[in-house]
């Protein structure tokens, strides 16, 4: 569409540059935090993956504790999974690693200029968070395990909780990780442009992904872990069951979906920018 000929050639030109500027800004300021987490040195990213690893548990700690104190009705988890997103505000205004904002952010770079060099980075950076993510998840599971953080009735409570959720396989995983993925990569996006709101945007999209029951790898590996070392499932169950199919699907919906199109957005826009620049009489 083009601006209303009421306008002059500057204004109209103007107008156009500002329309197509927005979404390039952004794709840009993502972008650019995806060259810094590329070039961060393997110590950071490990202590930086841990520390989200640790604080994501803040999540199945809130979400326990509130549904303790819950009657076992079904608008009571409306309430409880209000609880969803306190880790993932901890972990993303805290600028802390979390291997599913990655998927976007890190991506960008290698998408603008992709040769061999960029993705060996990215996956040293994708391997790297995630491990020291899981390995954060873990310790909490077992020091709510063994007692150390949460009582001993808190901790039966706890596995009464989690053992009556339902039980996924594989693919279900899979395809629930994709939207997970996806809104995870929406968060990365939306937050240069929130200007003061990224409590909101970080509780009002995790929380959907609580709702949804969507499977994020990092969250849900905390209950997993949980049940693991309550000898609930086996460490093959939890593999096969959990965390590879949701590392999949998170992959899928923030890199194979959100990405692709956010930069296929960006290259129409400068393509069309560069056509209305060309298209324009001199000045």
């Amino acid at each position: 569409m083009k601006p209303d000929h009421a306008l002059s050639a500057d204004e109209a030109r103007d107008v156009n540059q500002r329309r197509a500027s927005s979404p390039m800004v952004v794709h840009e300021v993502v972008r650019l935090q995806g060259e810094e987490e590329l070039k961060r040195p393997i110590l950071s990213m490990v202590l930086s993956g841990m520390a989200a690893g640790l604080a994501i548990n803040a999540s199945l700690l809130t979400e326990l504790y509130l549904r303790m104190r819950l009657p076992d009705t079904r608008w009571a988890e409306l309430i409880f999974l209000a609880g969803y997103p306190v880790g993932y505000v901890i972990v993303i205004m805290g600028r802390l690693q979390l291997f599913t904002e990655s998927t976007i952010t890190a991506v960008l770079p290698v998408a603008a200029h992709p040769d061999w060099e960029n993705l060996g980075r990215l996956l040293r950076l994708w391997s790297t968070v995630l491990l020291a993510n899981l390995l954060g998840v873990v310790i909490v599971a077992a020091l709510m395990a063994n007692e150390v953080i949460i009582t001993h009735d808190q901790r039966l409570i706890a596995l009464d909780i989690l053992e009556k959720l339902p039980r996924q396989e594989g693919l279900q995983t899979l395809t629930l990780g994709i939207p997970a993925g996806f809104l995870m990569a929406a968060i990365a996006w939306i937050l240069p442009s929130a200007k003061g709101s990224e409590f909101w945007v970080i509780s009002m999209l995790t929380y959907v992904i609580a709702l949804g029951g969507f499977s994020h790898v990092v969250t849900g590996s905390s209950q997993s872990a949980f049940l693991w070392l309550n000898g609930v499932m086996s460490l093959t169950e939890m593999m096969a069951d959990f965390i590879l199919p949701a590392l999949v699907g998170n992959v899928i919906g923030g890199t194979g979906l959100f990405a692709v199109l956010a930069h296929g957005q960006m290259r129409s826009d400068v393509k069309a920018a560069e056509q209305d620049a060309d298209a324009a009489p001199p000045s």
